[in-house]
């Protein structure tokens, strides 16, 4: 099922008319859903930066104001306890954060909801364009001319620049762009006026951003000589792929083989000369030493 709206001019005159979903315009609404997303909203909105002084924190002596016994007065310990005047504050508030979790279609939900309960109350306006050029006075009479009630919120998109430089001042209208409406604007509002730009930005959603598709075999890079500057590359793959090759590269490089190679050959040389030396050499007096002994 489709509603459809009309979309007067500034002027007052009908000058076609838009298509409202039913998905987004006539929903059930759920009374309990839409007072659980605006707590959580106007929570999100707290500061929570309220903070007092509690009895170590406050300034003052720590020496005992009176002494215990014989002035016939409740015995007292300190001049900083919560009972005394410019004492601490007991149990008072701290600075914490008052957010709650909102799933997205919870919120999506909420705003459903107050939308279609407007439509139903045709409460729900739009105008082709509200002023061309920047003039409050006349950009208010184009709003206007769908109700006189005391709170109205506009909806622009945000190409209306002089529409929103036009409506800013107006003490009794609410503005906000499209991609921004939510729940709680809505229910404090009486009447909603689309700008026309506006209303169909809304119905269409959110665009999604562009995706380049490339063939795998753009993405390759065969040579290094073949890419002078890295920043002449356009794609990531074709960086990582620059890197991967040049670090090959490198690699295969003959200066890092001979200095593998002369090491090796060197610790190979000392530490094989040194052992037999060493070995050879024990053996030959350990023998000589023991014929000695027999001779004798």
């Amino acid at each position: 099922m489709a509603l459809t709206i009309d979309i007067k001019s500034a002027e007052g005159k009908k000058v076609g008319d838009v298509t409202l979903p039913s998905e987004i315009f006539d929903v059930q609404t759920n009374v309990p859903l839409i007072h659980q997303v605006v707590v959580a909203q106007l929570a999100a909105a707290r500061q929570g930066t309220a903070k007092t002084k509690n009895r170590g924190e406050v300034s003052g002596t720590g020496k005992k104001p009176f002494k215990q016994k014989g002035t016939g007065r409740a015995r007292q310990g300190s001049v900083r306890a919560p009972l005394q005047r410019h004492g601490g504050v007991s149990h008072g508030p701290v600075p914490r954060k008052y957010d709650q979790r909102t799933p997205k279609k919870m919120i999506a939900a909420a705003l459903k909801g107050v939308l279609s309960d407007r439509q139903r109350e045709d409460r729900i306006h739009c105008v082709s364009s509200i002023t061309d050029a920047p003039t409050t006075k006349g950009a208010i009479s184009a709003v206007r001319q769908f109700s006189d009630r005391k709170k109205v919120l506009v909806v622009l998109s945000r190409s209306e620049d002089i529409a929103w430089r036009s409506l800013r001042n107006a003490a009794d209208l609410h503005l906000i762009v499209n991609d921004q409406l939510n729940a709680y604007d809505i229910l404090v509002s009486d009447d909603v006026v689309f700008s026309e730009s506006a209303i169909r930005e809304f119905i269409a959603g959110p665009s999604k951003p562009a995706v380049a598709v490339a063939r795998e075999s753009e993405l390759v890079v065969e040579d290094v000589e073949d890419v002078e500057d890295v920043e002449d590359v356009e794609d990531v793959s074709e960086i990582a792929e620059v890197v991967e090759v040049a670090d090959e590269a490198v690699s295969e490089s003959p200066i890092e083989d001979e200095a593998e190679v002369v090491v090796e050959d060197e610790a190979e040389v000392v530490v094989e000369d040194e052992a037999e030396v060493v070995v050879e050499d024990e053996a030959e007096v350990v023998v000589e030493e023991s014929d000695e002994e027999a001779s004798k």
